[in-house]
């Protein structure tokens, strides 16, 4: 994907930002950072297709700012919300924000059923639980319409197998453009199964 140098740019020093925080507290494994632009940056920024056209995006269990902190550099002028219960992984997003210039971040330290968000337009995890431990946040934060987005690796039928005894939802599959074993699902029409 073609970024302008600007956002390019942003994008890089993203990277450098959290390679360096990374030295001090957990963000990405240290095996992965090596190849963080294609592991992480490029992995988060192709979410940016399946995003809705408009509306306000949240990130659950944000971490290093992946992929919240990529997303809103691609798309600045629209409002994110990064929720993170690790207060260190919270002080480096708002620290990412702050330097990248990303005024329509908003940082949440706290755990996501705690988190005051606006109706959602879509949310996204990666990497932060399985798929039947997800879903009710999509259910609790997600407008009528919304959708969620979650990056899954080889897991991602069993997780599937098992959120379908408690979950109805509509179920899309992209193929990962940066892993031959990944998927990206995206959920919508999310609802409990009436037992």
């Amino acid at each position: 994907m073609k970024h302008s140098l600007e956002t390019s740019t942003r994008l890089a020093d993203y990277r450098d930002l959290l390679l360096r925080w990374n030295a001090r507290i957990n963000l990405i494994s240290a095996e992965t950072a090596a190849e963080a632009d294609q592991r992480h940056v490029a992995d988060s920024a192709q979410l940016q297709l399946l995003l809705p056209q408009k509306g306000p995006v949240a990130d659950i269990g944000s971490g290093g700012g992946l992929p919240g902190v990529v997303l809103a550099i691609l798309q600045p002028d629209r409002e994110f919300h990064l929720v993170e219960s690790d207060k260190r992984k919270a002080a480096f997003l708002v620290e990412a924000s702050a330097r990248l210039k990303l005024p329509m971040v908003r940082v949440h330290a706290c755990r996501a059923e705690n988190a005051e968000l606006p109706p959602l337009a879509a949310i996204t995890a990666r990497a932060l639980a399985p798929l039947a431990s997800l879903l009710p946040y999509a259910v609790k934060f997600l407008a009528p319409g919304g959708v969620a987005l979650f990056p899954k690796g080889k897991t991602a039928e069993k997780e599937l197998t098992e959120a379908a005894h408690d979950w109805h939802f509509t179920l899309e599959r992209f193929p990962s453009a940066t892993s031959p074993e990944a998927t990206i699902l995206r959920l919508s029409d999310i609802q409990r199964a009436k037992p």
